[in-house]
């Protein structure tokens, strides 16, 4: 072991949180702003009447935001949509749940943001030297 591996293994560790946290911003960024445009089109959905299509719009709108995002960053279009996926993978066991009136949109919402979190550390830690490396 050289003294400089030591050193090594924080730094990608730092590099993935970055990143993380940079993902997030942009998933945030990408909802606050794209919702914006659609309230001032008067296209917004409600949670509670419209929750199915609430969901996917939103999902779609933090989408954009970590896509351009990632691609700014220099990642590859198949790291790009799988962090994509992140937003809308935890709708799929959420929504039998909502029409079965176990849950309503606001819990759904509450659910499936809850849930993006763990499902983006996963796409993350699949590709770890991609997302720990230098970008």
């Amino acid at each position: 072991m050289t003294q400089t591996e030591p050193k090594t293994e924080p730094r990608r560790w730092a590099r993935f949180a970055r990143h993380y946290v940079e993902m997030v911003i942009a998933m945030f960024a990408g909802m606050i702003v794209l919702g914006l445009v659609q309230s001032a089109a008067g296209l917004e959905l409600s949670h509670e009447s419209e929750p199915e299509l609430a969901y996917l719009l939103m999902a779609f709108n933090m989408s954009v935001g970590m896509t351009v995002w990632m691609r700014y960053r220099g990642h590859g279009w198949a790291s790009t949509l799988e962090m994509c996926g992140a937003m809308f993978a935890p709708i799929v066991p959420l929504y039998p749940l909502l029409w079965l009136g176990l849950i309503d949109g606001m819990s759904l919402m509450v659910i499936a943001h809850v849930a993006m979190f763990p499902a983006m550390l996963a796409v993350m830690l699949r590709r770890l030297d991609e997302y720990a490396g230098h970008h």
